[in-house]
Parts: structure tokens; C-alpha cells; sequence
């Protein structure tokens, strides 16, 4: 019976591993991904991030237009990648703006990624999130 119980709660480090691009943003950005305990790899260069907490269903919501009912595992990251920083096709991640913050959600074998600027923490309300102009963008990639 505890085995089942452990087995079904959301593991944190689902988002953890090599992720293959899938949606137009991350094929014309960042390409193939990898999320470790202490990294984000994008185009083979690593940038330091810390994870800061879980989120919420409803926070997950917000975020991806995800059901808050089906909903299960989420991060919220802190890192700095600099405006600078070119990618594929000689694309940034959040245009003239530093990257501050990346949110994950696992959907199966998807993982959805979204990435903020800003240096105050995300709000994760559904208007707050409509009305943000530091949500720089959301990617999709699968393993």
C-alpha cells in the first residue's frame, strides 16, 4: 500500500534529463535541451539554475492553459541568461531582456517550459500571467 502511494505522487525531478524540441518556438530558439540539478543546456552551453520551489495545479494553469484537475508536477528555476545570449538562428530568449526565471511542467512525455524576465518571482495567477510582459515565451519539447 505505501508503495503505491509513493509511486503515485509527482516526482520532482521529472523535468530532469534530455528533452527533444517539438514546438515552433523551441525549434527556432533553443533546439534540444537538457535539465539537470544545477543547469540548463541550450545549444551546447550550460547556464546555472536553482530550483526554487514546486507549483501548483492552478499555478501550472496559468502558466500553459493546463487542466488544473489533470495537472501534477511543476518547477519554478532562478537563473540569468543575459539578453545578449544568441541561440539558434541567432534568437534570444526573451528579446532585449535578461532571463530570470524558467517554469517546467511534465504532460506525459511532454515537458512544457516557460521562460520569464524580470527580477521579481513570477506571479502565477491567471490575469497576472495575461497581463505579464515578462512571460518571454513558452516551449514544448518530448523525450
Amino acid at each position: 500500500m505505501a508503495l503505491a502511494l509513493v509511486c503515485s505522487l509527482p516526482s520532482a525531478a521529472q523535468d530532469k534529463g534530455m528533452w527533444r524540441s517539438t514546438s515552433s518556438n523551441a525549434n527556432a530558439i533553443t533546439g534540444d535541451i537538457v535539465i539537470s540539478e544545477s543547469k540548463l543546456s541550450i545549444a551546447f552551453m550550460g547556464f546555472p539554475i536553482a530550483e526554487i520551489r514546486s507549483l501548483t495545479p492552478i499555478e501550472i494553469s496559468a502558466v500553459f492553459d493546463a487542466d488544473s484537475n489533470v495537472a501534477q508536477a511543476g518547477n519554478l528555476y532562478r537563473m540569468n541568461i543575459a539578453a545578449a545570449q544568441r541561440f539558434l538562428h541567432h534568437n534570444t530568449l526573451c528579446g532585449t531582456e535578461d532571463t530570470q526565471w524558467m517554469a517546467t511542467y511534465i504532460e506525459g512525455r511532454n515537458l512544457h517550459v516557460a521562460f520569464f524576465s524580470g527580477s521579481d518571482m513570477p506571479v502565477f495567477k491567471f490575469e497576472a500571467i495575461s497581463n505579464s510582459t515578462d512571460l518571454c515565451g513558452t516551449f514544448t519539447y518530448t523525450r
